[in-house]
């Protein structure tokens, strides 16, 4: 591990070495150690992650699930963490991330009281928008439901959000599809219990397959790992193609950068 705890080794898909031509946007996913309540060590991270994403010009960086605070669904933990995007308090932690590559950022945030599992996208400083996760577990009751899903630009490459538990609704893949977008950018944390966590290991693509089937857009997972209480993180972090197959993946259980060059559509 390296002063912040993430990405050593920095594991890259077999693609990311091809030199990215003017029909593709390379873009990276961050498999990465769990950050409970340690926003300082997430945005170090964070920081580490993007350099190492900027060195091979990757335009666009995916972080986990909830990635900011800690994936924390109990009533307590959740509003002592969650953070307010006019707050500043999160207009500082705004001013440490690096600047150069968009991010795609797990965070649990706090609006008018209310909270929301909120995926940020961010770039050179400002807040370019965000996405609100629209179908959530039993589990997820500290959380309002999201309602919208916006669409961004990178480099010509339109992309929207949905976030873990979405994957299992065809309705959240089309709703990306019908803002135009080619790719599906995928916060997510599945830390469960060991005998779980073993039992999903290959579950989480097969799902996210069929949106890539039903839609013909692409995918991109960034995944936690790590093992801790009894619980287990193995991933995937992935790209999937429009027919549902694993272009590139990081090896289960361990932290990595995947990188890879999305063709334009």
């Amino acid at each position: 591990m390296n002063r912040s705890g993430c990405l050593n080794p920095w594991q890259k898909g077999t693609e990311a070495v091809n030199a990215a031509d003017s029909h593709t946007v390379r873009i990276a996913a961050a498999q990465t150690a769990e950050y409970r309540e340690d926003i300082n060590g997430a945005v170090e991270c964070i920081i580490d992650v993007v350099g190492r994403a900027a060195a091979v010009d990757a335009r666009l960086v995916c972080f986990p699930e909830a990635f900011l605070q800690g994936y924390l669904t109990d009533a307590s933990s959740a509003h002592r963490v969650a953070l307010d995007l006019a707050s500043s308090r999160f207009l500082a932690i705004l001013e440490r991330l690096p600047t150069g590559p968009m991010m795609v950022i797990g965070m649990i945030e706090m609006d008018a009281g209310d909270l929301f599992n909120t995926a940020i996208v961010v770039q050179n400083g400002r807040v370019a928008g965000r996405y609100r996760k629209i179908n959530l577990m039993g589990g997820e009751s500290v959380f309002r439901p999201g309602s919208d899903n916006p669409a961004f630009t990178v480099g010509g490459l339109r992309f929207g959000i949905n976030i873990c538990y979405d994957t299992n609704f065809s309705t959240a893949a089309s709703m990306v599809a019908a803002g135009g977008a080619s790719l599906i950018v995928c916060p997510t944390n599945n830390m469960m219990p060991l005998a779980k966590a073993e039992r999903y290991r290959h579950m989480h693509n097969a799902v996210r397959g069929e949106r890539c089937r039903e839609t013909g857009l692409w995918l991109i997972s960034a995944d936690v790992t790590g093992e801790r209480d009894g619980r287990a993180a193995l991933g995937p972090t992935a790209v999937l193609n429009p027919n549902g197959e694993v272009e590139a993946q990081l090896p289960l259980g361990a932290p990595g950068l995947l990188v890879f060059d999305i063709p334009l559509p």
